[in-house]
């Protein structure tokens, strides 16, 4: 197995899960998977890092099925076809809202995602990237209400 998904990810941080390590979950993707992971950080992480300047905090990329109904992660997630990364500004080199806003105005993706947070600024942010002629440029808000998540569409 190669163990670069791109430049700046590596596979064990790809893949890498605490709750799979704890709960003693195989989170081994298929190498159709692994395909579609680096579609994800060719066509929009690395594009992102290069204008971030520094290294992204990856929180989520691939989830196995198992790993997804332990974390109580959407029936459809993205994750699990390898098609989703979630990021965060851990490292302080640009903030999640502006990292959004480049996904947004520059990249191409499928789905982009404020995953929470204030209107200033999401918690983190999720974007998933299909294919170009799948790409649906879904832009969308998690928020909780009374206990449940719920998706907007944002008018950006």
């Amino acid at each position: 197995m190669d163990n670069k998904i791109s430049k700046h990810i590596s596979y064990k941080e790809a893949t890498f899960s605490q709750t799979a390590t704890r709960k003693s979950i195989d989170n081994t993707p298929s190498a159709d998977v692994v395909e579609r992971m680096k579609a994800v950080a060719k066509n929009v992480f690395e594009p992102l890092r290069a204008h971030v300047g520094g290294p992204i905090k990856i929180n989520s990329f691939y989830r196995s099925i198992a790993l997804n109904i332990a974390i109580g992660g959407a029936k459809s997630s993205q994750h699990t076809r390898g098609e989703a990364i979630d990021i965060d500004d851990t490292f302080g080199h640009m903030s999640n809202k502006d990292m959004f806003a480049f996904i947004k105005d520059e990249l191409d993706f499928d789905q982009l995602i404020w995953e929470f947070g204030d209107d200033e600024n999401p918690a983190w942010v999720h974007v998933s990237y299909a294919s170009p002629k799948n790409n649906r440029r879904r832009i969308l808000k998690a928020e909780r209400k009374d206990g449940k998540t719920t998706y907007n569409v944002m008018n950006v």
